[in-house]
This record gives C-alpha cells, sequence and structure tokens, in this order.
C-alpha cells in the first residue's frame, strides 16, 4: 500500500491538489464541511486501527490506501482555506471603518516619490468604536517633495480607509498583477499622501526579520561605498545580498537570454554553492556520529547566517529549509530517500503557505532539485572518461542538462524564450558565479575589503562575456507562447520519454512520441491561426489609447505612445508579442496614412471591411453631413463635440470611448449613446475591445 521510503512523496500530490482545487472556490461554507469531513475521516482510520487484526483489514490495502489519500487531500483543502484571509471575519474590507492601525511586514521599496509596501491591518476606528481586524493590503504612499517621511519594516502607523479592489488585467497577455499579489494573501490596495499618514512610533515587527533587513542595509551601503560600478554594484547586490537593485535592462536581457537569470536571483544554486564548500571544509568531521552531529549544526548555523545577511529573502529561506532538512536526513539516517526528503521539504512549506505553490520561484526549484536528483545521475552515466578534469566537466555539464531539461516547458510557459546557449553559458558562469559569491561575502568582513577591486573586475568580465554571448546569432528563441493544454501535453511527452528512455520501455516511449506530436498538431494550428488572423485590439489604458490593427505577422498600432514607453511595454506589447506579430508600424492620428490594407484619411480609418469614424478635437464645433456607414465610431482626445451634429445619414453600430476622455465626459458620453440603444465600449477601466475580421 504505502511504500515506506515513498511516504511523503505519495501524500503530497493528493495535499497539493486539495489545494489547488480550493483555491479556486474559496467559501466560508467549505471550511464547515471540510472539518466534519476530516472528523469522519480520523473517526474512520481511528477504527481502522483498533479492527486491523479482528476484520482483517490488511485485505482491504486498496480501500485504506485511498481513505488516507483522502485525508490528506482534505488537509490540503483545509489548509487552503484558512490560510486565504478574505474568508476571515474580521477581515478588514467586511468592515466599515474611518479609519486602520496598520503596519509595515516588507521592506518598503522606494520608486521616486512612490513608496511601496504590504501592510498587516491589525485594527479599525468608526468614530469612536475600535475594532480588531486582520488581512493585509499593498499601500503606495506618496512622498513630500520637501520633508519625506522615512518608513521602516515593523513602523506602525494609522492610516484614512481608502482603498479598491486589486485591478485584474485589462489587457491579453498582460500580466496578471491582481493573481499574482493573491497569491501572497493581498486583494486590496491604497494610495495615499503621506499627510494621510499618522505614526504611533510603535515598531511591532519580527525581531529576526528587522534584526536580518538592518544587516542587509548596512552590507548594500558597504557595497556602495567599495565598488565604482553603477551596474557592479547592482549585480553584487542582487548575487549576494537579494537586494533588489535597479539592474540595466542590457545587464538582465544578457542573463536572461543566455539563461544564466539564475544567477542574479539569491536561491537554492547560491546556497547550494555555500553548502558545498563548507561541506568540504568540515570533512574531517565525517568520522563520528557525533562528529557529524557538530559538522550538521556548524553547517546549518552558517547556512542561516547567510540568510539572515540577505534579509531572509523568501528564495533563500525556502532553499536553506530545503537544504537543512536533506543534510539533517542524510546524518541522523543511514539510509535516506532524496525524493522522500525533497518531498517532506515541501510538505513543511506547503503547510506553513498553502499558497507557495503558485509561486514560481518554488516551482521551479523544486523541480531543478528532482532533476538533479533523478536524472543527472543518468545523463552522467551516459559519458565516462578516466581524465579527472574532463570527469568534472562532464558532471557539472550533466548538472546543468538536468535542471534545465526538467524546467524547460515551465520556463516556456512562464518566460516565452528558451537560450540556445545555456550549456555554454552555464559552464561558463560556474567558476565566476562561485568566485563572486565567496568574494562577495568576503568583502563584507572590514579586514577583506581591499578585494572589492577584484570583485568587481569578475563581475565586469562576467557580464562582458554574457552580453557577447546573447548576441550570438540565434541566443535565444523568444517569444515562444504555448497555453496551458500545450504545456500539459509538452509536460507529460517530456516526463514519459525521459522515463520511458531510462527504464528502455518501448511502450512508454511511442506513447511519450504520441503526446508530442499531438503537441505539434496544436503549434502547427496555432501558427495557421496566427498566419491567417485579421483583427483589431482597442487596448484598455489609464490615459492614453492604443489600437492595432492586425494582418498576420503585421500590425499598424495607432497610439500616442512610444516603444520605448512603459506603458506599452506592460499593456500593449505583450498581445503583439503572444500573437506573433514581428512588424509593427506606429502611426500618430495626426498624420494621413495608407499602408497596406489599412487607410487612414481625414478622420477616417478602413481595415479589411471594417470602417471607423474618428472623433476628435478636430471635429470641435463642426458638423458631420452625408451619408455613410461605419463599423463603429471612435471618441478621442476629451472633444467638445456634439453627437447631435451627426447627420441621421451617417450610420454606425458601436462606439468605442478611449482613455484620453475625462471621467465626467465618459459618464455624458456613454448615457447618450445608450439612450439611442448603440453598443459602448470604454477603453479605461475595463477589458480591451477585441475585433475579430473575416477573411
Amino acid at each position: 500500500m504505502f511504500k515506506t521510503e515513498y511516504i511523503f512523496v505519495r501524500i503530497l500530490f493528493p495535499f497539493i491538489l486539495g489545494i489547488c482545487i480550493f483555491y479556486y472556490i474559496p467559501a466560508l461554507a467549505y471550511i464547515k464541511c471540510l472539518t466534519i469531513a476530516l472528523a469522519i475521516i480520523l473517526l474512520s482510520i481511528l477504527f481502522l486501527n483498533f479492527s486491523y487484526k479482528r476484520l482483517n483489514i490488511y485485505r482491504y490495502k486498496g480501500a485504506v490506501g485511498f481513505i488516507i489519500y483522502l485525508l490528506f487531500f482534505n488537509l490540503g483543502s483545509l489548509f487552503c482555506l484558512l490560510n486565504n484571509e478574505s474568508l476571515n471575519q474580521s477581515y478588514f474590507a467586511k468592515t466599515k471603518c474611518d479609519y486602520f492601525k496598520v503596519w509595515v511586514n516588507s521592506e518598503p521599496q522606494q520608486n521616486q516619490n512612490i513608496v511601496r509596501f504590504k501592510a498587516d491591518v491589525i485594527a479599525g476606528y468608526q468614530k469612536d468604536k475600535h475594532m480588531s481586524l486582520s488581512g493585509q493590503m499593498l499601500l503606495n504612499v506618496k512622498l513630500d517633495s520637501l520633508k519625506p517621511i522615512r518608513i521602516k519594516y515593523g513602523d506602525e502607523m494609522l492610516i484614512l480607509v481608502k482603498y479598491n479592489e486589486i485591478e485584474p488585467p485589462y489587457n491579453p497577455a498582460e500580466f496578471n498583477f491582481k493573481a499574482w499579489l493573491a497569491n501572497q494573501n493581498i486583494y486590496h490596495q491604497a494610495f495615499i499622501d503621506q499627510d494621510h499618514i499618522i505614526g504611533t512610533k510603535n515598531n511591532v515587527g519580527n525581531r529576526m526579520v528587522k534584526m536580518a533587513l538592518s544587516i542587509r542595509e548596512s552590507q548594500v551601503s558597504r557595497y556602495r561605498n567599495l565598488i565604482k560600478s553603477d551596474e557592479a554594484f547592482a549585480v553584487a547586490s542582487t548575487l549576494i545580498l537579494g537586494y533588489r537593485a535597479d539592474l540595466s535592462k542590457e545587464t538582465l536581457s544578457a542573463y536572461s537570454r543566455t539563461g544564466t537569470i539564475h544567477a542574479l536571483s539569491v536561491s537554492g544554486a547560491h546556497v547550494a554553492i555555500i553548502y558545498v564548500v563548507l561541506d568540504f571544509m568540515f570533512f574531517f568531521l565525517n568520522k563520528k556520529r557525533a562528529l557529524r552531529m557538530i559538522k550538521l549544526m556548524l553547517i546549518c548555523t552558517l547556512i542561516w547566517g547567510y540568510a539572515l545577511l540577505t534579509g531572509l529573502s523568501p528564495s533563500v529561506v525556502r532553499s536553506a529549509i530545503m537544504i537543512s532538512i536533506l543534510i539533517t536526513a542524510k546524518v541522523l539516517s543511514k539510509k535516506t530517500n532524496s525524493y522522500n526528503v525533497l518531498a517532506f521539504s515541501a510538505f513543511c512549506q506547503l503547510i506553513y503557505n498553502p499558497f507557495s505553490i503558485w509561486d514560481v520561484g518554488f516551482q521551479l526549484s523544486y523541480l531543478a532539485v528532482f532533476g538533479l536528483i533523478y536524472l543527472q545521475p543518468k545523463i552522467y552515466k551516459l559519458l565516462y572518461t578516466e581524465r579527472v578534469w574532463l570527469d568534472k566537466l562532464w558532471r557539472f555539464t550533466s548538472m546543468s542538462l538536468a535542471a534545465q531539461i526538467v524546467t524547460f516547458p515551465l520556463s516556456i510557459y512562464y518566460f516565452h524564450q528558451f537560450p540556445l546557449y545555456f550549456l555554454f553559458a552555464n559552464l561558463f558562469i560556474t567558476i565566476p558565479l562561485i568566485l563572486m559569491m565567496y568574494l562577495g561575502i568576503g568583502v563584507l568582513i572590514p579586514p577583506l575589503g581591499f578585494l572589492a577591486p577584484v570583485f568587481e573586475w569578475i563581475i565586469n568580465f562576467t557580464n562582458a562575456v554574457l552580453n557577447w554571448i546573447a548576441n550570438l546569432p540565434y541566443a535565444s528563441f523568444s517569444s515562444i507562447w504555448i497555453n496551458l493544454p500545450e504545456f500539459i501535453l509538452l509536460s507529460l511527452s517530456l516526463g514519459m520519454f525521459i522515463y520511458a528512455f531510462t527504464k528502455l520501455n518501448k511502450q512508454l516511449l511511442f506513447f511519450s512520441l504520441f503526446l508530442f506530436v499531438c503537441y505539434q498538431l496544436l503549434i502547427v494550428s496555432d501558427d495557421l491561426k496566427v498566419f491567417n488572423q485579421r483583427k483589431i485590439i482597442f487596448f484598455s489604458l489609464k490615459k492614453n489609447y492604443a489600437i492595432a490593427f492586425i494582418n498576420g505577422k503585421e500590425a499598424v498600432l495607432v497610439s500616442d505612445l512610444n516603444s520605448e514607453d512603459k506603458n506599452y511595454n506592460f499593456s500593449v506589447e505583450p498581445a503583439l508579442t503572444e500573437l506573433q506579430v514581428d512588424k509593427i508600424h506606429f502611426m500618430s492620428l495626426k498624420k494621413d496614412t495608407v499602408l497596406g490594407q489599412f487607410v487612414s484619411i481625414n478622420n477616417q480609418i478602413v481595415f479589411f471591411q471594417y470602417k471607423m469614424l474618428l472623433i476628435d478635437g478636430d471635429l470641435n464645433d463642426k458638423e458631420i453631413n452625408g451619408s455613410a456607414n461605419f463599423s463603429s465610431i471612435w471618441i478621442s482626445g476629451n472633444t467638445k463635440f456634439n453627437l447631435a451634429k451627426i447627420h441621421p445619414g451617417i450610420k454606425y453600430k458601436t462606439a468605442v470611448i478611449d482613455a484620453t476622455n475625462k471621467d465626467y465626459k465618459i459618464r455624458i458620453l456613454k448615457r447618450e449613446i445608450e439612450n439611442n440603444n448603440l453598443d459602448v465600449h470604454i477603453l479605461k477601466k475595463n477589458k480591451a475591445y477585441l475585433v475579430q475580421l473575416s477573411q
């Protein structure tokens, strides 16, 4: 029924399944039902335990196993719902208060005059009434340019209640900020001025976290004093301390296009490097059990000391927990099953925070470690050499291959690119990364500050080489967009192929190839759709306008944004990239244009059979006479044009109002258009408007 060495592997899957299902159907009523079900299951297991011999329960191993799986599915579901703070009766959004008492529970991040941080709501005030509350919100504070306040982790303050629900993505392929924050148990945010904050002069944060952030802040300052180059300082702070420094686009692109971006996020690789060296340094403590216990305590202490140095970064804490459990199991037990220990590590972290399952770093970390445990030894055995240096090189190569292969589908699904030279880049960066790790930690020790120039040179040299690799022909395949069914097929095909290859099972091998063919058919179908696509996307923006007229892999973008604008990069570019548009023509409304099937003349736009009338400031105080049929009218620029001045002979089916119009103007126009029984689409805090054109 349950093989002892795989017990946590087996119970982890139903536990995760329970989390995944009830994450999407949160309801208070389910908690009561699941609690009753849990009590029934536990009583059933207790009864079976007492009646094991009398009723010969061993004959029903399958049924007992199902009950145990059901138990952990129930536990996963219950932990998930209990972790959801929005279900609490005391959740702050369920009350009507004038003020909240909150405390800063993350390190504040400043961008120009805006400070952003997570805040825990602990109390609310309604007139003279005080009530205890719970929940988190994202606070955005606008600082005074003359006398800005300083906000630190743990600060307690009173704020004026003025919050909103996190907005969903309004445009195709736009980053889902709402889902990302929901995974962190945050569902609301507030934008306030610093004048609306009253500090209580209390600091209620976790002392350990406060100490960790204070230590990191002082070490970042030391780096700033020792390292002259801004880019080298940013890399050093990010790589060693996990500090969110401002890296240039060129550096980020170089690491991303070469498959070495993991080096810039303090994670399992960094902790593993420290562990390997510490394990080698204390090799003389391997002789006796008592000495191995001392070695265990020393290594764990130093690893957690490094975690403290990074400000207890979530990725480092996750890696420190994983490695601590792995080496503890290795020391305390003669026979350890790495899969079981890995599953136990994940199980512990998911009990503490079930929402970690949605963290991309969590998923990639555990997949990579699984690849190192399962696949790396098998790849390593494919090639044998007696030369020591070649053997070491092949060992590192097999590690890089194993980690990259098992994370390949997930990396494509999330990041939409695959670095072709990842093997070469990862082999190159191995030694510089180790040197940077130890020199970076070393220069933080006052007597070793003289090593800073060497540390800085290695960083600059590494960046230069990675930039060279990134600029090689075909350095990476980008704009690879796969949907969920395609991701599942690719993952199953790859997993089954690896298993069939290692077990030399022909049936599984052919089945994996069948799944891959199915995946390829979906990809070909997508490519055909892209080649024949004809559509118009009216993007939903905050203050600008953007309309993409798409024909195959080419698009005309009518917009007041340019390719360097953040709003374009966040709201417009992802949609065009997902649709595999590789040629974009930026156009302005002020200029008449004829480009292929796109024609824009005298406030009229024609794209294939779709005709649109533009109503903007150029038509103020004018009349539109004549007779014509339009698919839609586009109202822009906060125009003063009176829609009543459109001649009855001018027909249109839909009105589109973009975000360049003032809110009051949008309300007036919407009411007027709806009174004429016409459809209206407002491109502000609403979904983008998509028009599919027939061929």
